[in-house]
C-alpha cells in the first residue's frame, strides 16, 4: 500500500514464535525440518517485520497443549505487533466453555480472537463432525472468537459439514488447505475449497503455499493457480494474508512471501487490495488496531 492510502497498513494474519528451552515442538522431525529445529522469537520476527509494512500480526498455537496459549497472550500484552492470538484448547473437553473464559482472564487475555486444532493431524477424516467436537465449536462461536481449520484437502468436506451446521461461527481456513501446489494438480481440492466458500461464514488464509511446492525450486507461476481458485471462491473480503513465519523459511524468507503475495494479489484494485492485506483479518478476527 501506498502512503496516501487509507486504513491500517499490511497485517500478517499468520505466523508462530516458540522457544525450544521452553516446550519441545514434537511436530520438527527429520532432516528437512531441521532448519526449523532452532528457537524463532518475537524480535526477531519484529526484525523482518521492520522492512516491510506489517504493521500488526496474529499470532497462532503451534502445538496442544494448554500452557501455551496464556504464554502467547502474555506475549501479545507485551508487544506493539502482535494484535491478536490464536489459541488451543481442547474443543472435545466437556468444560471447552469454562477453559475458553479462563483465557479471557489470562493476562493479555483480550487478545484472544481464535481458537484452532491440528485437525490435520487427526486420523479420523470426519472430527470436525463428531458430536463433541461440534459441541466445542459451540462453545468457541458462543466466546465470540473465530475458528481456525488446519486440515488438508480430504477433510475439506467435513469442514465444510462443520461450517454449514454452525453457521454461527467463522471458520478461517488455513494455508488453503495444503494443496498439491508440488504436483500442479488442483482437482479434487479446487472443487471442495468452492464447497467450502459457498458458505458465507467461511475466510481463508493466503498463507502456506511456498512450502507446498517445491522448496528449492518454487516460481510464482506455480502458485497462480491456487491463489487464483481461492480469491475467485472466497473473493478479496473473505481472503487474508498470512506469511506462516517461520515456517516459510524452508521456502523462502518473510520479505520475499510478502511480496509473492502482493504479486499473486496484483490485479485486484486498492480497496480489493486493502481486504486481503489489512480489512479481512481485522474484521474477521475483531483486530483493535
Amino acid at each position: 500500500m501506498t502512503d496516501t492510502d487509507t486504513g491500517p497498513r499490511t497485517v500478517d494474519a499468520h505466523h508462530h514464535v516458540w522457544d525450544l528451552s521452553v516446550r519441545d515442538q514434537d511436530w520438527i522431525t527429520g532432516p528437512e525440518l531441521a532448519p526449523l529445529r532452532r528457537d524463532f522469537t518475537l524480535s526477531e520476527l519484529e526484525s523482518a517485520a521492520r522492512s516491510t509494512d506489517v504493521a500488526a500480526t496474529v499470532l497462532v498455537q503451534t502445538i496442544t497443549v494448554p500452557e501455551e496459549t496464556p504464554e502467547f497472550l502474555a506475549l501479545a500484552a507485551g508487544s506493539a505487533l502482535v494484535a491478536g492470538v490464536v489459541g488451543w484448547t481442547d474443543l472435545a473437553s466437556p468444560a471447552v466453555a469454562d477453559a475458553l473464559t479462563e483465557l479471557r482472564e489470562c493476562p493479555g487475555g483480550e487478545f484472544l480472537v481464535g481458537i484452532r486444532h491440528q485437525v490435520q493431524g487427526e486420523p479420523d477424516p470426519r472430527w470436525l463432525t463428531r458430536p463433541d467436537v461440534l459441541r466445542g465449536l459451540a462453545a468457541v462461536a458462543d466466546a465470540g472468537l473465530a475458528y481456525d481449520l488446519l486440515v488438508k484437502p480430504h477433510q475439506l468436506p467435513a469442514a465444510a459439514e462443520a461450517a454449514a451446521r454452525l453457521p454461527e461461527l467463522t471458520f478461517v481456513l488455513d494455508h488453503l488447505a495444503k494443496p498439491p501446489v508440488a504436483t500442479g494438480e488442483l482437482e479434487p481440492w479446487a472443487g471442495e475449497i468452492r464447497r467450502l466458500a459457498a458458505l458465507p461464514n467461511t475466510v481463508c488464509k493466503l498463507s502456506g503455499l511456498v512450502t507446498e511446492a517445491d522448496w528449492d525450486s518454487w516460481r510464482v507461476a506455480d502458485l497462480v493457480p491456487y491463489a487464483d481458485t481461492v480469491l475467485d471462491a472466497f473473493g478479496p473480503d473473505r481472503l487474508m494474508f498470512g506469511s506462516d513465519w517461520p515456517v516459510c523459511q524452508l521456502a523462502s524468507d518473510y520479505v520475499e512471501v510478502l511480496d509473492v503475495a502482493g504479486v499473486l494479489m496484483s490485479a485486484l484494485n486498492d480497496t480489493e487490495y486493502r481486504e486481503v492485506f489489512a480489512g479481512t483479518a481485522v474484521r474477521t478476527y475483531g483486530l483493535r488496531i
